[in-house]
């Protein structure tokens, strides 16, 4: 997919159907374009209602995320607002459903964010590639609606529940 943020990439996963089911390798240790030199340390499992919205935050000490929508379908954004970055005021915007299988890498670098879209709660499994620290959370915030996150299609403030159509 051209014209995205450096780092932030999606990948198809094969699901294999059969009599009994399905089977879908969904990260393998091999898939170097995919994981670069990052390695996976910690699973989790996020259920989020429709039209949760889920943002801004992003990890200053080197975490990437890698998310997977099993069920349901989720907005995923990421936005770079680093000063000297090439790619400062970029915004991606991937929607991703358990219909299409893909895994979403997103640096944490850059803020990034998640919104619930359907009629039904969306489960999403993502992996780190750093160990949660509740003593000291690798995490920084801002609020979801937060105006200086620019809309680079309309310059306007991000707007997560603009049809997007429009």
């Amino acid at each position: 997919m051209g014209g995205m943020l450096p780092g932030v990439k999606v990948r198809d996963l094969n699901r294999l159907p059969d009599e009994r089911g399905s089977f879908a390798e969904v990260l393998r240790s091999d898939w170097g374009d995919l994981l670069g030199s990052d390695r996976p340390e910690q699973l989790n499992l996020s259920m989020s209602y429709p039209g949760m919205i889920r943002a801004w935050h992003r990890h200053a000490r080197g975490q990437v995320d890698y998310f997977i929508v099993v069920r349901g379908t989720m907005k995923i954004c990421a936005f770079d607002d680093a000063p000297e970055s090439p790619t400062r005021g970029q915004l991606d915007e991937i929607v991703v459903s358990a219909e299409r299988l893909q895994i979403v890498r997103i640096p944490g670098h850059y803020w990034h964010g998640t919104k619930g879209l359907g009629t039904e709660p969306s489960l999403t499994v993502y992996l780190v590639n750093r160990l949660y620290d509740r003593e000291h959370p690798d995490e920084e915030r801002r609020i979801w609606n937060d105006p200086k996150v620019l809309d680079p299609r309309t310059g306007a403030p991000f707007d997560w529940n603009r049809a997007p159509h429009k």
